[in-house]
């Protein structure tokens, strides 16, 4: 299964004025037989959600306060995911007239207070933020919300945020549906949910949950894989002047690279694994050789003097966010295919509990993976999925393995010639044309199903240290004095965006005053610049500041896509 857990937020998304119809409580229990995990996500305190949905017991676990709080329904265990409130924050408030609730951590009130709020949070010179919810205003500490939320639901299990599909209907639903493989919104979602989720259902609240559902335990959500773009893993680049990528589903594609020595077939493969990494998903490369020992995305066990324990890989890859290398230079050449079919037996036990690894990566696979294998024998398991194969002879590799594999990237002279020794050992027609030789630096890929002509791109050559920072500045931590605030012309508002995704999803939800503020200040211009250090991004801008007559929507749009093609986008 690709999607072990389901994440929904609660009001407006599961419940309808604050109720769950039975028959949504049936479809979420079907979640559960389905053996997959349910986690609920609310802003609500916990004694509040408790009354108002006594059966809050079929969930596996609860986040409660908008991220702040964790909650085990079977064990009745609460975990503070933050400080509490400081105690000088709710006595000014009472002293403001502002009437809050006080959780945990979270302290709650409705607009038009959030003035006040934010004159607290500035008197007392505290480290918070203002959430806002369809007139809700929720202050929690920096850095808390949903996303974190999910991000400590999801350590409990082992799991990781790629094999999670999450719900959600409001403002405060972005950092988690963001976080999310999948995002979803209901029909009565607001606009901007709408707009940046992967999929909207069709029905309303509950209703639209349990469609959600219906289709998750029908085929895993297959039907959505193309839409999920964000995810797409890129291949080559077309080499016909549009910087067009090439890409692979992350899931249910399983990849052959093959090529001659020193034909690029290397850097190509570096390529993917760094986009992999980008990504981060998770992966357990088998590398023979020790070529891949050094590569900077990934744990590196054993080596030329030391046998790599199986038992030590698979404790490695306990923890989603570690990928593997295993140099098998230490196992004897003729131990080696009997010591990958054993590890490949624990991986797939690993993979049905926990999804993971997602990618499987066999380098000399006509070495780990002979033609003499089959299932029948037990060397391989009847289903392996999202395979990356590299060889110099795919035909002296298993025919039962080589029978999933749907993408083909070749390298090298007479790339035609490799293609057709696939295609007969798989027994499917050969692609036709011109047998050209590709230079370095570019493979011809084939999709193997699809009645299409081979593509020949330009290979992505790894670029660690670029992607290194790409990553930090798009999804990383950045500190308070690094971060852009939306604070408006009375600086009534003070919401901090600590990365580019952050800046994306709070420009979305501003109001236009507040945005054009910033913009005809040359604000955005100047944190692109000097902080981003990304004088591309920061000539954007520029450019709609100088416009006097972009529109907010227009200029919104504008600095949004130029970030999105450098940050976010797949290539």
């Amino acid at each position: 299964m690709r999607y072990l857990v389901l994440a929904t937020d609660y009001d407006g998304t599961l419940a309808s004025h604050g109720n769950v119809s039975a028959d949504v409580i049936e479809s979420l229990k079907s979640v559960c037989s389905s053996g997959r995990k349910l986690v609920l996500i609310t802003g609500r305190h916990l004694p509040d959600l408790m009354s108002a949905f006594p059966q809050f017991e079929i969930f596996d676990l609860i986040v409660a306060e908008n991220g702040a709080l964790l909650y085990r329904p079977k064990t009745k265990e609460e975990k503070l995911l933050c400080n509490p409130p400081d105690v000088r924050f709710t006595k000014r408030l009472q002293e403001l007239g502002v009437n809050a609730s006080v959780g945990r951590a979270i302290v709650s009130t409705w607009e038009p207070h959030q003035d006040a709020v934010l004159q607290a949070i500035r008197e007392l010179g505290l480290d918070m933020q203002v959430i806002f919810n369809k007139g809700a205003v929720m202050v929690l500490p920096a850095g808390i919300n949903k996303a974190t939320g999910l991000d400590a639901a999801l350590k409990e299990f082992a799991l990781s945020s790629h094999n999670v599909v999450g719900v959600g209907d409001a403002e405060n639903d972005h950092s988690f549906l963001a976080k999310c493989e999948c995002s979803v919104a209901v029909a009565n979602a607001l606009d901007s949910i709408k707009e940046n989720s992967d999929v909207v259902t069709t029905s309303n609240h509950g209703a639209g949950v349990k469609e959600l559902i219906e289709q998750l335990i029908e085929n895993d959500l297959q039907r959505y894989d193309a839409r999920l773009k964000r995810h797409a893993i890129p291949l080559g680049i077309l080499g016909d002047g549009s910087e067009t990528p090439v890409t692979v589903n992350a899931y249910r594609n399983s990849v052959l690279v093959a090529g001659p020595s020193a034909s690029g077939k290397s850097t190509a493969v570096s390529g993917i694994l760094e986009s992999l990494a980008e990504h981060r998903y998770q992966f357990c490369l088998l590398d023979p050789e020790g070529d891949f020992e050094n590569f900077a995305g990934a744990l590196t066990l054993g080596g030329t003097n030391e046998r790599p324990d199986p038992r030590t890989v698979l404790r490695a890859l306990d923890s989603p966010d570690q990928s593997v290398v295993v140099n098998l230079l230490g196992v004897p050449f003729a131990d080696r295919p009997e010591f990958c079919a054993a590890l490949l037996s624990q991986l797939q036990e690993l993979r049905s509990r926990t999804a993971r690894p997602h990618w499987l990566i066999f380098d000399e696979a006509h070495h780990l993976l002979p033609a003499e294998w089959s299932q029948a024998s037990g060397n391989i398991p009847q289903a392996l999925e999202n395979i990356l194969l590299i060889t110099v002879h795919p035909d002296h590799v298993s025919p039962a393995i080589l029978k999933d594999v749907d993408v083909l990237m070749v390298t090298g002279k007479s790339p035609l010639e490799t293609l057709e020794a696939f295609a007969r050992v798989v027994q499917i027609e050969a692609p036709t044309g011109e047998n050209i030789d590709l230079e370095k630096g570019e493979a011809l890929i084939w999709f193997a199903h699809e009645n299409k002509a081979p593509i020949r791109v330009r290979t992505i050559p790894g670029a660690a240290e670029r992607r290194r920072h790409l990553r930090k500045y798009a999804e990383g931590e950045m500190g308070p004095e690094l971060s852009f605030y939306f604070r408006g012309p009375e600086s009534k508002l003070n919401l901090r965006a600590n990365n580019l995704n952050a800046f994306v999803q709070l420009a979305d939800g501003i109001d236009d005053e507040t945005w054009m503020h910033h913009l005809k200040r040359g604000e955005y211009t100047r944190w692109f610049k000097e902080v981003i250090k990304d004088d591309d991004l920061a000539q954007v801008a520029a450019e709609s500041e100088e416009d006097d007559a972009v529109s907010p929507e227009e200029s919104r749009k504008r600095i949004k896509q130029a970030i999105e093609k450098r940050y976010t986008a797949p290539a």
